[in-house]
């Protein structure tokens, strides 16, 4: 049976707030190369409590406008997987139009020409 791990690495300054974010994956890694990002979102499906835990954390170093991109293209990634996984079209297409609405309003936020 084939394995995969992925592995998350948070180091935490004294107030307990993520100072540096590393990650890595095992799967087509084989140098197992360690990756550093700004921030993670990891949601897990808890089959006992019908309940979907959340593991959100960005260091300080990430900007308002960074968490703002990550956040919709998160949800564009949720709208493809829910389609590719279920083939509700209206679910994903929900999804996909708001994802939509959020990013022209992070562009005109931003002063992007739209």
């Amino acid at each position: 049976m084939k394995r995969s791990e992925l592995h998350f690495s948070i180091e935490l300054d004294d107030q307990n707030i993520p100072d540096k974010i590393h990650w890595l994956a095992t799967d087509n890694n084989p140098e197992e190369k360690v990756y550093e990002t700004k921030g993670i979102a990891v949601s897990i499906w808890d089959h006992a409590s019908k309940n979907t835990l959340k593991l959100d954390l960005w260091t300080k170093e990430m900007e308002v406008d960074e968490m703002k991109k990550f956040s919709i293209e998160t949800l564009v990634g949720m709208g493809e997987t829910l389609r590719g996984a279920t083939g509700d079209e209206y679910m994903a297409n929900e999804i996909a139009e708001l994802a939509k609405k959020l990013r022209k309003h992070h562009e005109k936020e931003l002063g992007i020409a739209q």
